[in-house]
């Protein structure tokens, strides 16, 4: 299963500011066209949406596939004009949801 997601979303910004998030999250992506050293193949298990909402809106989203690499990063920008909550979630095959959150001051 995956670790905790690095996240990283300035603490504080401005009014109207552009503000850059980043996160990582370690996860092994397999593609389900693996095979292992017994030749079965691996089963597919990759995270297959990621989400982040500020105060409850979708700020980001997408659909992974799998082609995409072990540990999922993505980079976006956001403008802020309210204080609040990032709420990011990652989506595996098998329905487990890894969520976490961070706050940001808007003065």
């Amino acid at each position: 299963m995956a670790e905790k997601p690095r996240i990283k979303v300035p603490k504080e910004a401005k009014k109207g500011e552009v503000v850059e998030i980043k996160t990582l999250l370690a996860h092994p992506m397999e593609s389900g066209l693996r095979k292992d050293d017994a030749g079965a193949l691996v089963p597919r298990k990759i995270i297959n949406r990621f989400t982040c909402e500020f105060n409850g809106a979708l700020a980001f989203a997408c659909e992974l596939e799998p082609a995409i690499a072990a540990n999922p990063y993505f980079q976006f920008t956001v403008r802020l004009e309210e204080s609040g909550t990032f709420r990011f979630t990652w989506i595996d095959d098998d329905g487990t949801a890894i969520m976490a959150d961070e706050t940001i001051t808007v003065a």
